[in-house]
Order: structure tokens, then C-alpha cells, then sequence
């Protein structure tokens, strides 16, 4: 079981790094052009949020049975991204940023 679940958490990794670099794309080409960020890459960006944590728990899962750690620091970081990326969002969108404002930093977290 701990194999299927290392190999989801490993999959699910390169899926979240490559969805944020697409997001990472997409937001400067929003920023370069002066645009806010549509309702889209908000949702694209919640759907990064939800992906995050999906793999923080298959990351909690691994650990659970049984397999060792890669660094301890992947913890940390771990636990970062699940509270940075929806803390960010809400933050960005509370009404007290600019829209450009708004896309650099969606844009600067992914």
C-alpha cells in the first residue's frame, strides 16, 4: 500500500509543479498586459490550492506507513504551501488590493 501511495504523492508533484508553472505563465501575461486576473485563473488557482493539499495528505499518508522521509525539511515546506497558497489567495482577493496588485502576487506565489 505505501508503494501506490509514494507513487501518487510522486505524480501528484510533478502535476502540481508543471499546474503551477502554467499558472506562473499565465499570470505574467496578465500582469505585462495590465489585466486582472479573470474568474478562470482564480478557479485555476483554487484548483492548485485543492491539488496542494490532496498532496499534502498523500505526503501525511506516506509518512504514516512507514516510509522515510526525503528531507525533513520537506515537511516544512509541506505544511507552508498548504497555508500559503489559499492564505494568498484570500488576502489578494479581499477587496483591499489593486488588480494588478492581485495578479503579481497569485501570480509570484505560484
Amino acid at each position: 500500500m505505501s508503494a501506490v501511495v509514494q507513487f501518487l504523492h510522486v505524480r501528484l508533484a510533478i502535476a502540481v509543479i508543471l499546474f503551477a508553472v502554467l499558472l506562473g505563465l499565465w499570470g505574467t501575461y496578465q500582469y505585462i498586459r495590465h489585466r486582472a486576473v479573470s474568474g478562470g485563473y482564480r478557479s485555476a488557482y483554487l484548483m492548485l490550492c485543492g491539488l496542494t493539499a490532496v498532496q499534502g495528505l498523500l505526503g501525511l499518508g506516506n509518512l504514516l506507513l512507514g516510509a522515510g522521509l526525503h528531507k525533513p525539511l520537506h515537511v516544512v515546506y509541506g505544511i507552508f504551501a498548504v497555508l500559503f497558497l489559499p492564505g494568498l489567495y484570500f488576502y489578494s482577493v479581499s477587496g483591499r488590493s489593486s488588480p494588478a496588485r492581485e495578479a503579481a502576487f497569485l501570480t509570484a506565489a505560484c
